[in-house]
């Protein structure tokens, strides 16, 4: 094979495959090969390939959760199906996604059906597959309460198997399926949507942002309005700045250690959270460290979000990494706290 991608019918490979393009942070880099997936039940036969077979191999959707350090000596899937189907139910609706739709189209169509749920979680990139890999969230809403299904090829047992929630093991930016890496590829994502749902409308400048708007009732569409002008001055553009949304994840902490840190720093944001324990603002704890619009290079902080990595034009993985690397070291030093990345670094 050369570098053109060669149809196989249903899915394409390509070799020696640049991957400046499928990657949100914009790192240039090629992967020995790259398998993009259109027909998901010849996924056996695309693992089963001789190129393939027995490597690794490294699932893809639209590369905006990922940090490549550098060329990758594996096989890339992209999984590239499309579809939704629905089944009417009482009080909500079942909607099957396959995993190759893009996140934010799906969240808009759904708000378009009369569909609510999802209104906090629009302008997230990527694809419905990543979605329960970390059980994404934002805005006081995690997409796990509403996941009914998740549909993946278990590679250990070489079959299509159907995950329940229960089996999905979701927590905080975790699942099952961050779990066990390289176990499953997940090819659709059936959702329980409800008709009529309580409004999440606590998380912080949501309330003010429908108070600028003039809402007096919100419904889901307004929500979805503020979440997007709120995103839209917070967080930088991947398309045109380099970036993967927030590169850190918010640190969870005993109580003993949350209650010391609200002492010391009565600034810092926290969370109840699971156990008695509490999320703090990995944002907070950036900005506060003096890293906030800090860069060396290309690589850098966001000016108008701490917590997002970004990178200013050429910057390397390894370069970016780095910069990372920066970060984590100078929040332990000032705070105690051991960042953790948010994103795949590969």
């Amino acid at each position: 094979m050369n570098n053109e991608p060669v149809d196989m019918g249903g899915f394409q490979l390509t070799s020696d495959a640049a991957m400046g393009r499928r990657n949100t942070l914009r790192v240039d880099a090629r992967a020995r090969l790259l398998a993009e997936v259109h027909d998901v039940t010849r996924l056996p036969e695309v693992l089963a390939y001789p190129a393939i077979a027995g490597g690794k191999v490294l699932v893809l959707g639209e590369g905006s959760n990922l940090l490549i350090r550098g060329d990758i000596d594996a096989t890339v899937l992209a999984i590239a199906n499309r579809g939704v189907e629905t089944f009417q139910r009482d009080d909500h609706v079942l909607v099957r996604v396959a995993a190759g739709e893009r996140w934010d189209d799906f969240v808009r169509w759904s708000l378009g059906q009369g569909l609510a749920g999802l209104e906090n979680l629009i302008l997230i990139p990527g694809t419905v597959g990543a979605s329960p890999i970390q059980n994404i969230g934002a805005y006081g809403v995690e997409v796990a309460e509403f996941i009914d299904t998740v549909e993946a090829w278990d590679t250990q047992q070489a079959e299509f198997v159907i995950l329940d929630k229960a089996a999905c093991a979701f927590s905080y930016r975790h699942s099952t399926f961050k779990q066990q890496a390289g176990r499953w590829i997940v090819v659709a994502v059936t959702f329980r949507l409800p008709r009529e749902r309580p409004l999440s409308l606590d998380y912080a400048g949501i309330a003010e942002e429908m108070e600028a708007m003039g809402v007096q009732r919100p419904t889901p569409y307004h929500v979805a309005e503020a979440v997007i002008r709120l995103r839209s001055r917070k967080l930088p553009d991947p398309a045109v700045i380099g970036n993967a949304g927030s590169f850190f994840k918010n640190p969870i902490v005993g109580a003993v250690q949350a209650d010391a840190m609200a002492l010391a720093h009565p600034g810092l944001p926290a969370w109840p959270h699971a156990g008695g324990t509490a999320k703090l603002s990995a944002g907070w704890l950036i900005e506060a460290a003096g890293f906030k619009g800090a860069r060396d290079g290309d690589a850098g902080m966001s000016n108008r979000h701490a917590l997002v990595l970004v990178n200013h034009g050429k910057a390397t993985g390894p370069q970016l990494w780095a910069f990372a690397q920066k970060v984590i070291a100078g929040v332990e030093a000032m705070f105690g706290i051991t960042l953790e990345p948010e994103p795949q670094v590969v």
